[in-house]
């Protein structure tokens, strides 16, 4: 786990080094963790909080998420992340406790700092920044785990933060993201403005609006089955403000092929653990691509013997390796994801207006990411239904889950969750009716048939804070966006 930090290290300081002919005051040699944060500046905290949040998400949130959302499996000559396949991950597991939980709210010191920083100074093109990075962040935390500190978080006279419900957690972030677009930018010092400290759109404001809107509107559609008049209020109110989405993926792209300065996944996955093989593909993604004869298969794995989903006794040891790059981005909302959110958007709540367009956009951009042409699947395989609502929500959230791989499973996890797409086989996999591309429960799973629906709390957080739960919830009690 150390090594992931020195991952967030590393890109900061290469961020610091790309910053002193600008800022003269700054000396690249202190640790801006050691720092009183008044002393850092928020063109040197920014790239710590954007590539902290990448490393959180990026490294071990993703490899729970691919084995969750079944984009590949443990290798049968391996045990690395066997506990994550068959479903006995649980709060004292190490990738929990330090994988996920701490990384995360480590980033969000550092967003919060600009943000209380870039508000003193009404400097509101960080703020918007901060506050989008802030709600991003957040919301992975309290659609993995629950109620999870945030509004009393990162506060550091607070040592014991107290833990907010979702629904309290999803209507600040909905205020906080609606105050950060209603400021005058106007007014945010010429001097002072994000540039190359900001790894993720080099500054450009206008795609931070359109990130925040992006955002927002995911915000209130996560909310579609538990609050449903909330989230169409709330998105055809957007819409039809004329708000404008994410038209380019929301990304970083700076990663190189060293140690400790490539992508997340790559680094905590391949370079770390020296081990290439413990990712296999899945049966169930895997078999579904080859189904439809869908090029992205060659990208994504190394060949078409898919292992049997938590078949880690008896898989073959030649079962087909998952592809990554030490240079791979780390996606935050790609454009794929901004079109299939506005598509189903659109299906539930603006009576299908532009649907078939925006899943056919998202569609070309899923495949065009890997340099590939969609125009025969978007006419074939994959042509828009036009059917029932249902129908139509099951294409778009299909596609969006196989434009999670590699590392944005997690969200496909959650979207599985909330939608039942993609459907839950009552087969086994090699049972010759089996549907492809349907989960399947792992062979060597340890919940008796029962899929999880959230991470546990890390046993860290639960003995280090008096206001968190006094009891462990289970992996298998559903979070509060599953609704009836």
């Amino acid at each position: 786990m150390k090594n992931i930090y020195k991952n967030i290290t590393s890109l900061l300081l290469t961020s610091l080094l790309l910053f002193t002919s600008c800022d003269t005051n700054l000396d690249i040699n202190k640790d801006p963790d050691l720092l009183n944060p008044d002393q850092v500046p928020m063109s040197a905290e920014l790239p710590a909080a954007e590539t902290g949040i990448a490393a959180a998400k990026g490294s071990y949130l993703a490899i729970i998420g691919g084995f969750w959302s079944q984009y590949w499996t443990q290798s049968a000559v391996a045990n690395q992340y066997r506990y994550i396949d068959d479903y006995s991950l649980n709060s004292t597991s190490q990738i929990n406790n330090s994988g996920a939980w701490t990384p995360m709210y480590d980033a969000l010191t550092d967003v919060k700092n600009v943000k209380a920083k870039a508000k003193a100074e009404n400097n509101w093109n960080y703020y918007l920044i901060a506050t989008t990075l802030d709600v991003y962040a957040s919301q992975i935390l309290t659609d993995m785990y629950g109620s999870v500190p945030y509004s009393e978080a990162n506060t550091p006279s607070i040592l014991n933060p107290k833990f907010d419900t979702p629904d309290f957690i999803y209507d600040q972030m909905v205020i906080d993201l609606k105050d950060a677009l209603s400021k005058n930018f106007a007014e945010s010092p010429i001097e002072n403005t994000p540039g190359n400290s900001d790894f993720i759109f080099g500054g450009d404001m206008n795609k931070w609006k359109e990130f925040a809107n992006t955002l927002l509107l995911k915000v209130y559609l996560r909310q579609s089955n538990v609050r449903p008049s909330v989230a169409q209020q709330g998105i055809t109110t957007l819409i039809n403000s004329g708000a404008a989405f994410l038209n380019s993926d929301a990304a970083i792209t700076q990663f190189v092929d060293e140690d400790s300065r490539s992508n997340p996944l790559y680094e905590s996955d391949r370079r770390q653990l020296n081990v290439g093989t413990n990712l296999r593909a899945s049966e169930t993604l895997g078999g579904y691509l080859s189904n439809n004869s869908d090029t992205r298969a060659a990208k994504y794995y190394d060949g078409t013997n898919y292992q049997l989903q938590g078949n880690y006794f008896n898989g073959s040891a030649t079962a087909s390796v998952v592809t990554l790059s030490p240079t791979d981005p780390v996606y935050f909302i790609s454009l794929a994801e901004s079109k299939f959110l506005q598509a189903e958007a659109s299906v539930r709540y603006m009576g299908g207006t532009n649907a078939q367009s925006l899943y056919e956009e998202g569609v070309n951009a899923a495949f065009d990411r890997w340099g590939l042409d969609a125009s025969s699947f978007i006419s074939g395989v994959y042509a828009y239904p036009n059917g029932t609502d249902e129908e139509n929500i099951k294409a778009i959230i299909t596609q969006k889950w196989i434009d999670g791989f590699p590392a944005n499973g997690y969200e496909s996890f959650i979207e599985h969750n909330r939608t039942g797409y993609p459907k839950v086989s009552s087969l086994a996999q090699n049972d010759p009716s089996y549907v492809a591309g349907e989960f399947a429960y792992p062979i060597e799973g340890k919940t008796n048939g029962a899929f999880p629906k959230r991470l546990e709390y890390p046993q860290t957080e639960l003995q280090r804070n008096s206001n968190a739960p006094s009891t462990i919830v289970d992996i298998l009690v559903p979070v509060w966006y599953v609704g009836n």
